[in-house]
Formats: C-alpha cells, structure tokens, sequence
C-alpha cells in the first residue's frame, strides 16, 4: 500500500522541514528587504477623473507612470469612464504634474473631479492599528486553542497559523508587491481559513486518542490527515478555484488581495497537516493526556 502509516510520517516529518526552512528564509527576507508599503500606510495622492469611455487602464497606467516616475494605482469606479488614481507624492520636493497635463494625449477633454492627499500621519496610524488587529487577532485565536486543546495539540495548530502569516508577509517583502489595506484584509482572511483546517485535523487527532488509546500519537495523526484528506483537498480545491478566478478577472486593484488569497490557502492546507501534526508529536502527545484522572476522595 503506497500510502502506507510509514510512509505518511515520513511525508510529515520531511514537509514540516519544509515548512520550518521556508518560515525562515520569510523572516529573512522581512528583515532584509521589509514590505513595500502602499499608499494605506505611507500616505500620498488620490485623484478621481473623467475620460473618454472608451480609454482603458492599461492605457492609463504607462503614461502616469512615465509622467510621474512612480507607481501608480488605477482603479474603476465603476461609473463609464471615471477613474479613481492612487500614486506618492514626488520624494525630491518638486512640484507636482496636473493629472490633466499627463493625460492629454489620451483625451483632450479630461476632467479632474477631485484631488486629496493622505498624509504620512495618517499612514501611520493605519499601520498602527493594522499591527494591533493582526495582533490581537492571534492573541484570540491563542487563548481558544488554549482552552479548546491540550497545550501541544494547541501549540502545533498556533505553529501552522504563525508559519502562514509569515509566509505570506515573506513573499511580499521578496516580491515588493504593495502591501495594503486590502492585502492586510487577505492575511485576516487566511487566519481564519488556516485555523479551520487545523481545528478539523487536531480534533480528528484528539478523538483517535480517546477512542483508540492503543494507538501511538504517529498512527494516530496518519489516520487523522487520511480521514480528512478528502475534505481538505474538496475545500481547498473549490476556494482555490473562487480566489483564482478573482486574481485572473479582478485586474491591478485586487492582485495583491488575491495573490495573497491564494497563497495562504496553500501554504495553510500544507501547514495543517505537516507542523500542525508533526509538533504535537514532538512534545510528546500521548493518549494518556485525555484521560480523565478520577477524583481522589482522601481526607
């Protein structure tokens, strides 16, 4: 049989190397490079515009581009031809170019509908109270694990949980992608996602124990991924099918949403069932742990 109990801890133990060497080098790369934040947590320009209906974005965004020398966010309002664009102010001080000035030659009769700036304070509590809902996030999720397992079954679904966010973060301090408020949202979203998996595995787990006190921890983690192996593939399958028709229709405004969608499914259906099982087994996880210790009735 291929997929036989040893084959599967070895499986186990060489993805959970895997997934430890990949938390690493995304450590690495967030304090080597950090994150390429957006406008949300730096601050800069938005302006909204009205264009012929028949321009595009990606006849928009070049020109900005080139005019302005930086990246520029444009985004569909959803009204014909109004667009709503996101770019930083200019670093050396200089003054900055009308929008309609670099939009000539795409429509001669451009209208500027309304130009704000957000401010680098703003930015900066965003990205205050960013960090405090990541945060406080994981602290709930911490305290719920705590009391709904026993500490090493706890430990290694908050172990797979950590693994995903860092890598998420990882990937986009390698890539520089922006790193936004709706990225931020993505990283929330995951949370939640890789939380579900692991409660069905280590719940799986905790049953194998009680129910089959013969077993060792390694059997009965390898029983509990191939019981819900099916599960988890029909799940991860179909969100992954939703967040990849979003990244390819979504354009620029959700790419980073997305991607960061898509890569947090991944990693967390693998972190589930490599760290989130592996760990416990580790510390020690026995069958003896949910035995239920009768009251002593000395005086």
């Amino acid at each position: 049989m291929i997929f036989s109990m040893k084959n599967a801890t070895k499986w186990r133990h060489v993805s959970s190397a895997v997934s430890v060497f990949l938390m690493l080098f995304s450590l690495f790369m967030l304090f080597n490079k950090g994150l390429n934040l957006g406008l949300d947590f730096t601050g800069g320009v938005v302006s909204e515009v009205q264009l012929n209906n028949r321009i595009t974005s990606s006849e928009i965004e070049p020109l900005l581009k080139a005019g302005l020398h930086a990246d520029v966010t444009v985004i569909s309002t959803g009204d014909s031809g109004r667009w709503v664009l996101r770019y930083a102010e200019p670093q050396d001080g200089s003054e900055l170019i009308p929008i309609g000035q670099l939009l000539a030659p795409l429509d001669s009769n451009i209208e500027v509908l309304n130009t704000s700036i957000v401010g680098p304070q703003v930015g900066q509590e965003l990205s205050e109270q960013g960090a405090i809902a990541l945060m406080v996030s994981m602290f709930s999720i911490m305290l719920y694990l705590s009391f709904r397992f026993e500490w090493r079954l706890a430990l290694g679904s908050l172990f797979a949980l950590t693994h995903d966010v860092i890598f998420i973060l990882g990937f986009f301090a390698l890539t520089q992608m922006e790193f936004n408020l709706t990225v931020l949202a993505a990283v929330l979203a995951i949370m939640g996602y890789s939380l579900n998996d692991s409660i069905i595995i280590s719940d799986r787990i905790r049953e194998n124990l009680i129910t089959k006190p013969f077993l060792s921890i390694q059997e009965a983690n390898n029983n509990a991924i191939r019981s819900t192996f099916t599960r988890t593939m029909i799940t991860s399958g179909t969100t992954l099918m939703t967040v990849g028709a979003l990244w390819l229709l979504g354009g620029g405004p959700l790419a980073g949403f997305s991607t960061a969608m898509f890569i947090g499914i991944v990693t967390g259906t693998f972190s589930s069932v490599s760290v989130g099982t592996t760990l416990p087994e580790l510390f020690g996880l026995r069958s003896e742990h949910y035995v239920v210790k009768p009251l002593s009735t000395e005086p």
